[in-house]
């Protein structure tokens, strides 16, 4: 089992890295998977799919999958999840992602590791509700496509602890010390770059689709699809631990901009609790 205590030199020493073993799922999927391979011949693909997309490592593993064998036929990009279990089909499905290997049995001796991991899994999930919902109020033409962007944007964080539990907890003592530090400027002192950088060199080199590239990357700010992203994974990583967070008040005003609407019917819709609705919302606000 591969795992290191040092940062690597380049980008592409951590392309080589994290491409060098398979990627781990979570065991609820793998166990998810062989009950639903019990009764293979009564199940749909959205079936497969939804349990795909309750786990990052096994959207990434069938996307990366399919483009890595990409039929000659094939021009186009497949960048749902529900398109890519009809490409390869059911069965195939189920003898293509046989025995893979768990998060759970890979970080077993470093259980803080592996609550770290689980962590960012669940606000992975977090942020891809709140990107699937503002999608369909903005109307967005492919919803899922903007949910697995989401989904996927902070699956490098998985990784690191994953490969790297030492200096990833450097990372977050790092953060834990310095409430004002920004997460990629610890991550760029422990490991020479970003989680962001680290992370589309990955997807590029996995073949990732470009469409998911673009909306996972950040940078066109002036596109609504990657604001999109950007905003349900700043405010998923804000919320973690409550609505207490300094930086929530900026996000639910960038947030009410995207989705042209006002304060106080953004706080309603979000459902936060009352005795934080109050503090986050403005002072002539009606509540």
């Amino acid at each position: 089992m591969l795992r290191f205590d040092k940062p690597l030199q380049s980008l592409d020493a951590y392309v080589n890295c994290f491409s060098q073993e398979p990627i781990p799922v979570l065991k609820r999927t793998v166990q998810q998977l062989a009950v639903l391979q019990e009764n293979e011949d009564r199940i749909g693909g959205k079936q497969l799919a939804s349990v795909v997309l309750s786990d990052p490592l096994m959207t990434l593993k069938l996307l990366s999958h399919l483009e890595q064998h990409r039929r000659a036929s094939q021009n186009h990009d497949i960048t749902t999840i529900d398109r890519a279990v009809m490409m390869i089909g059911i069965t195939p499905f189920f003898r293509i992602f046989a025995d893979m290997p768990t998060l759970e049995s890979r970080l077993a001796d470093v259980p803080t590791a592996l609550v770290g991991a689980l962590r960012v899994i669940a606000r992975a999930r977090r942020a891809s509700h709140y990107a699937r919902d503002w999608a369909i109020l903005r109307h967005d033409l492919d919803v899922e496509e903007i949910t697995i962007a989401a989904l996927l944007h902070d699956t490098a964080d998985v990784l690191f602890w994953s490969f790297a539990p030492q200096l990833t907890q450097r990372v977050y003592d790092m953060l834990r010390r310095d409430r004002g530090m920004r997460s990629a400027l610890a991550q760029r002192e422990v490991f020479g770059f970003s989680a962001n950088e680290i992370q589309l060199a990955l997807a590029k080199a996995w073949r990732m689709p470009d469409l998911l590239i673009t909306l996972m990357n950040g940078a066109d700010t002036n596109n609504p699809r990657v604001r999109t992203v950007q905003l349900a994974n700043a405010l998923a990583r804000h919320n973690a631990k409550g609505w207490q967070n300094p930086a929530i008040p900026d996000d639910l005003e960038a947030i009410s901009a995207l989705l042209k609407v006002n304060r106080s019917q953004l706080v309603k819709h979000l459902a936060i609790p009352q005795e934080d609705a109050e503090r986050l919302l403005p002072p002539d606000a009606e509540t």
